[in-house]
């Protein structure tokens, strides 16, 4: 994570299938390698999802994929389900198969999407999301 970003880190939690920043308004997800990123697997996330901004907290989500992993796309219908208060979802992706498959993905998603190749422009274009909302 950036420096400056650091300070206005809110908490991150290790947990089996990554790390998971959370900020006031967005949180940043960074997927271990070789997981299968799923809705079955990811239940102590959507609690912590749930505990910074419950259902009512205007929120944006970036995964920052510094890593290889699989992840089925339909998988983002349940999170808007879920959390219907997650208003952009934003993709950094480091070579030419991450952004193919980012932009594949942005089918599933019914919400503004994004694809950058680093965090400060991903946060930047997620606030402006948030705000214009």
């Amino acid at each position: 994570m950036p420096e400056n970003l650091n300070k206005n880190l809110i908490n991150k939690y290790d947990l089996t299938i990554g790390s998971f920043y959370f900020y006031n308004n967005f949180m940043v997800s960074e997927v271990k390698k070789g997981v299968t990123f799923s809705v079955e697997n990811s239940s102590e996330l959507f609690k912590l999802i749930e505990k910074h901004f419950n259902k009512n907290t205007p929120f944006f989500y970036i995964a920052n994929r510094k890593n290889s992993y699989s992840f089925n796309p339909t998988g983002h219908y349940e999170f808007i389900e879920l959390f219907p208060n997650a208003k952009a979802f934003a993709v950094i992706a480091y070579d030419q198969l991450s952004i193919r498959i980012a932009k594949f993905e942005q089918s599933f998603i019914k919400a503004p999407t994004g694809i950058f190749d680093n965090l400060e422009d991903a946060i930047i274009w997620g606030k402006e999301k948030i705000r214009s909302h």
